[in-house]
Order: structure tokens, then sequence, then C-alpha cells
């Protein structure tokens, strides 16, 4: 009983787990967001999901946030991209 009154019922998790996926699909880094306010969605997304049971590597994780960086930044996110290995690299945003 517990359970269900703070986690929720299993199609309440289901329906969590679904708008969390999503929001990790539509994931975009917005003009004029701070790295800290990025970086804050993309763990509250992400630490979600592992909550859920969601399994990411390293390099997934890495690779989302290159794809959501702003036009902007495109020479950079390339040069990142081909300079480190990512699937071991820890510190791109999370």
């Amino acid at each position: 009983m517990l359970e269900v009154t703070h986690e929720g019922t299993k199609d309440v998790k289901r329906e969590r787990k679904h708008a969390l996926i999503k929001q990790s699909e539509l994931f975009k880094i917005q003009q004029g967001d701070s790295i800290v306010e990025v970086q804050k969605r993309f763990i509250y997304i992400v630490n979600h999901l592992v909550g859920f049971g969601k399994e990411f590597d390293k390099g997934e994780l890495n690779i989302k946030v290159l794809k959501c960086i702003h036009r902007s930044w495109l020479p950079k996110v390339t040069t990142i991209s081909e300079s480190r290995d990512l699937s071991t690299k820890t510190n791109c945003i999370v």
C-alpha cells in the first residue's frame, strides 16, 4: 500500500517512464541556456530513467548531448567528436 501511495500504480509508473523517454528523445539545448541549466535537465531525465531500470553507456549519453548542442557550436562539437573516444569520456555533461 505504501509503494502505491508514494510511487503510484504500475500504470502510473509506466506513464512516467514513457514521458521521461519522450523528454530524452526530444531533449534540446536552447540558445541562451547555461551549461548548468542543461546539465540539471539532462541529469534529471537520465537519473529518473535509470531509476526505472533503463541502462545507458557513457558514449550514448555523450553523443546525445553533442547532438543537442546549438548549431553555433558545431565546429567545437565536430572537434570533440573526432578527437576523443566518447565511450570512455565522462565529463561531456554527465
